[in-house]
C-alpha cells in the first residue's frame, strides 16, 4: 500500500483510507470483520466521529490488539470547550484507546462557527488542552464551506484539514488545496466517490483524488470486496487512464443539475429550510442507504422538505442552477 506523509503532522498514512460512516448499519461482528479485513489490506487511516451513531464503539472492537500503526481519527461538532473536553473522553472511551491521533472540528460551517470554536472558551481550547495532555496528538477541521476552510487554515491552527473532493466536486483545486500545500497542512478527501454518486467508477474517482493534492482519501466502507476493490487502488497506485478519465466525464454529466455541493450559497431561505443539512440527509438517504439514521437526523429539525413554499429565492443564489424547489418536492414524496 503506497503511503504518504499527512502534511506537517509527520504522520504517514496510507493513501486510501477507511471511512467510518457506513459501519453504522453493520452489525459488531461484521463491522469488526471489514474493519479488520481493511487493516490486513494495509488501510492505516480511520476516520470515525462522535455523530455516526455506534461507529466508534464498533471501531474500538475492532481495534483491541490493533491499535499500533493505525492512525485514528475522530470529530465532534461540539463548538464549546467544555462540551469538547466531555466530547473527547467519549471518543477515547468508545474507540478503547489512550490517545486519539487526530481530533477534528467538525463541519464548521460558518465564519462565525469558525469564530466561536477559535474563541476564548470554544472548541479549539480543550483540543489543545487535549493535546498537551497526550489525549489528542493532532487538530483538524473538516467542512463544505471553501471560504470558511481556506480561512481556517490562514489560521495555522489546524495540522489537517478535512473536505469533500471527487471529480464532481473539484473546486477546491481553487483555493483550499493550493493554501493547505502553502502551509503544510495535511489534506483529507472525504466524498471521494461523491457520497456514492461516482460508485461505479469508483477507482477511477480515487485515482483522480490521489493525483490531485489530496494525501489521503476516505470512502465510505461497509463490506470485504469494498476493501479489496479500494486497497487495489492504493496497492496499483498509478494516475487515471484516459478512458478512466473519460468514464468519470460521462458520469459527471450524468447527474448534471441534481448534485448539491453544500456550498451554502442558496441560504438563508425566507422561510427556515436548512436546505443544506437537507440535501445532506437526503444523500446519506438515498446513496448510503442510511434511510433510519437519516431520517433520525431529519425529526430533529424545525423544517422538512415539505415546508417548502416553493418561492424560488434560492435559485439564483445557486452557482450550479440547482433547481432547488423542485429537488425539494421530490425528496418530500419520497421521506412521506
Amino acid at each position: 500500500m503506497k503511503k504518504r506523509v499527512l502534511g506537517r503532522t509527520g504522520l504517514s498514512v496510507s493513501v486510501v483510507g477507511f471511512g467510518g460512516i457506513p459501519i453504522q448499519r453493520l452489525s459488531p461482528d461484521d463491522a469488526v470483520k471489514v474493519t479488520l479485513s481493511a487493516l490486513d489490506a494495509g488501510i492505516d487511516f480511520i476516520d470515525t466521529a462522535r455523530g455516526y451513531t455506534d461507529s466508534e464503539q464498533k471501531l474500538g472492537a475492532a481495534l483491541v490488539g490493533r491499535r499500533g500503526g493505525v492512525v485514528l481519527a475522530s470529530k465532534s461538532m461540539v463548538r464549546d470547550a467544555e462540551g469538547m473536553k466531555g466530547e473527547v473522553e467519549a471518543s477515547l472511551r468508545e474507540l478503547g484507546t489512550d490517545f486519539i491521533d487526530l481530533y477534528q472540528l467538525h463541519n464548521v460551517a460558518t465564519k462565525d462557527q469558525l469564530q466561536t470554536v477559535l474563541g476564548p472558551g470554544g472548541a479549539c481550547e480543550a483540543l489543545e488542552e487535549a493535546r498537551e495532555q497526550g489525549k489528542v496528538r493532532f487538530i483538524g477541521v473538516t467542512g463544505h464551506s471553501r471560504a470558511v476552510l481556506s480561512e481556517a487554515v490562514e489560521t495555522d491552527r489546524f495540522d489537517t484539514v478535512q473536505l469533500p473532493f471527487n471529480p464532481i466536486e473539484s473546486e477546491a483545486l481553487e483555493d483550499v488545496i493550493p493554501a493547505a500545500r502553502a502551509r503544510g497542512v495535511g489534506i483529507i478527501g472525504m466524498k471521494p466517490v461523491a457520497g456514492g454518486a461516482l460508485a461505479s467508477v469508483a477507482a477511477a474517482a480515487l485515482r483522480y483524488n490521489l493525483e490531485r493534492g489530496v494525501d489521503v482519501v476516505i470512502p465510505g466502507i461497509d463490506s470485504v470486496s469494498q476493501v479489496r476493490q479500494n486497497a487495489r487502488v492504493g496497492v496499483d497506485f498509478r494516475p487515471c487512464s484516459p478512458e478512466e478519465l473519460a468514464a468519470l466525464e460521462k458520469e459527471k454529466s450524468s447527474w448534471g443539475q441534481r448534485f448539491c455541493r453544500r456550498c451554502g450559497y442558496c441560504s438563508p431561505c425566507p422561510h427556515g429550510l436548512n436546505i443544506n443539512m437537507l440535501f445532506l440527509i437526503q444523500a446519506y438517504y438515498e446513496r448510503y442507504d442510511l434511510k433510519k439514521w437519516s431520517l433520525e437526523r431529519l425529526a430533529g429539525l424545525d423544517t422538512h422538505y415539505g415546508d417548502c413554499r416553493q418561492c424560488g429565492e434560492c435559485l439564483p443564489r445557486c452557482p450550479y442552477e440547482l433547481d432547488i424547489p423542485h429537488m425539494m418536492k421530490r425528496f418530500a414524496a419520497q421521506v412521506r
